[in-house]
């Protein structure tokens, strides 16, 4: 059976963390730090049972950060371009490297990470890790790139603003002048020429609200004037390209890819295929939020997944929050137009809020119904972000992030609901709590249903709701129905996301018995969650009856060869 892909992203730095301490801004002396090591056979196997088959380690490679590592000759980061005392994972300092941080010894960083590796394998896990190819740290310098390589900005003329084989793009004459302070004295960072910043930022005052801690990388686009020149090769495509084969070859899987369309589709398109020849599994991710080019970068492009963020999330916590028709559902798909499949469906990672946060449902199960539909929907991959499957609502205020309803990024922290979970290294439900045990059975329910059944991870797809709009007994606005089937085996879900109980009437179509040749008769169906089984009338003349609680769902399978 064809594998639907489930991916479990997680924070390296704050999952293993069992440090209660969470001081405001404080240093990892003061709130410690996770490291690869957490990651144990029991911690992967936990993760496994959830349902993942995936595992993104989120902030693996070697970032900026406040934490001096001088006796280890890595060099040290001036803190006044550095964000919270962690430092952000998109603001690499070294691509060849594992950090710091995340090893019990910093001097066998890599070792520990070629364990890690072999562990997450030998669990039967597929392991993906960022790529970030737009910017890099300001204070880019890589200790551990093999010989041969040169540094990114090594050769550059810093007398030119744009050369297609500079690495970094300059504002000659200019120093680097922030609107944020850059300390005094030995302590002061100083830059000039100034290089522009990772937003687009081709002057040398980006605001504390710009990407100001990072270099915006040169792929050959002269933004002065629009030209492209990619002839010659342009020197950060090679770059690149022997970045990700140097990850592949350690027996990296995927690659979550950062901004993706901050960087010219030629470059995607020279890249990716090198390295599928090299290593025709590896899998390519892709952040990005405009739709109107989201076939140029599967197409072209060759990336294997693309976010589903202003669509279907966007959607979906509109409509948890009542601000939205669930029938909305049914347009997202639709603009899709048949590239459903190639979407990456979530509710949660590491730049939008918790679910469980007050910024958005307050409450884990309020979303129990978008979980339901994201997840089961399509046979493209879901990714769940480390906590939301114990209601974890990010409500701390760890440092720079504050309290947004994240968990922060930048900030040495720990998370309680995960701590509980850790249980001293045992990685069982024994200490969570109640609400945290409920949300966890959901979850594992939902993810594990996405590959023990053929109809989930590899069937068709049927929207149910364009005959159900002006159905009396079927409230449009809040309610969501629709039909997955593989061979003899047919599943309808049914989600509610108002608070009370309802008692619908599912129209079917009759274009749906006729496309999918399925016989009007009576057939047993088991519900999912309860395990009832009840002999129903599948007929477009008959509306299917069932009672579905508030902020939940149902879902039928029926076994089509009775």
């Amino acid at each position: 059976m064809k594998e639907k892909i489930i991916i479990y992203q997680v924070l390296p730095r704050i999952f293993g963390n069992e440090n209660t301490t969470n001081k405001y801004n404080g240093t990892i002396t003061e709130n410690g730090c996770g490291k690869m090591s957490a990651f144990t056979d029991k911690a992967l196997k936990s993760i496994k049972s959830l349902g993942a088959n995936h595992i993104w380690y989120t902030g693996l490679l070697q970032h900026a950060s406040k934490t001096s590592y001088a006796q280890y000759e890595i060099p040290e980061q001036n803190p006044y371009v550095v964000k919270g005392q962690a430092g952000s994972p998109y603001a690499i300092t070294d691509y060849y490297s594992i950090s710091p941080d995340l090893a019990d010894d910093p001097s066998k960083r890599m070792e520990e990470f070629d364990e890690l590796i072999k562990r997450t394998h030998k669990n039967k896990l597929k392991l993906i890790i960022d790529f970030v190819p737009n910017h890099v740290a300001r204070q880019y310098k890589s200790v551990m790139k093999p010989l041969g390589v040169k540094d990114f900005g090594e050769d550059d003329n810093t007398n030119h603003a744009f050369d297609n084989q500079n690495n970094f793009y300059y504002i000659p004459g200019h120093g680097f002048a922030p609107g944020i302070d850059l300390g005094s004295g030995d302590k002061q960072y100083v830059e000039f020429p100034a290089k522009a910043t990772g937003n687009d930022c081709f002057h040398p005052y980006p605001s504390v609200n710009d990407w100001y801690e990072t270099v915006k990388l040169n792929y050959g686009i002269d933004y002065s004037n629009g030209n492209h020149v990619f002839d010659p090769v342009p020197d950060t495509w090679q770059k690149m390209l022997d970045i990700l084969v140097y990850w592949a070859g350690k027996g990296v899987d995927g690659f979550r890819c950062d901004m993706v369309h901050m960087v010219p589709i030629e470059f995607w398109e020279w890249c990716i295929r090198q390295v599928k020849d090299r290593f025709p599994g590896v899998i390519f991710i892709a952040e990005i939020y405009t739709p109107e080019i989201y076939r140029e970068y599967l197409f072209r492009g060759g990336f294997d997944y693309l976010y589903d963020k202003v669509g279907l999330y966007d959607t979906l916590r509109a409509i948890v929050e009542g601000h939205q028709s669930a029938g909305a559902i049914t347009s997202c798909w639709q603009a899709l137009d048949g590239i459903q499949e190639r979407m990456v469906n979530f509710l949660e990672n590491h730049d939008e809020q918790r679910v469980a946060s007050d910024f958005f449902a307050g409450d884990p199960q309020k979303a129990k119904p978008a979980f339901i539909t994201s997840a089961l929907m399509n046979t493209n991959p879901y990714m769940v972000y480390f906590g939301e499957e114990l209601g974890e609502p990010g409500m701390n205020e760890e440092g720079f992030s504050g309290k947004d309803g994240r968990t922060s990024i930048f900030d040495y922290c720990a998370v309680n609901s995960i701590i509980r979970w850790n249980n001293g290294g045992k990685w069982n439900d024994q200490t969570l709590t109640p609400a945290e045990k409920k949300i966890r059975k959901l979850y594992k329910q939902i993810l594990n249903l996405c590959n023990e059944s053929k109809a989930i991870a590899e069937g068709e797809f049927y929207d149910i709701m364009y005959v159900n709009y002006n159905n009396p007994g079927f409230d449009a606005d809040k309610q969501y129905a629709f039909l997955r089937k593989k061979d003899e085996q047919l599943m309808l879900i049914v989600v509610n996301f108002a608070p009370v109980k309802s008692t619908m009437s599912v129209k079917l179509p009759q274009h749906l018995f006729d496309f999918w040749g399925i016989n009007k008769k009576h057939y047993n169906a088991t519900e999912f969650f309860s395990g009832k089984v009840t002999n129903v009338n599948l007929s477009p003349e008959v509306p299917f009856e069932t009672v579905v609680e508030g902020y939940s769902g149902v879902i039928y399978e029926f076994d089509l060869k009775e």
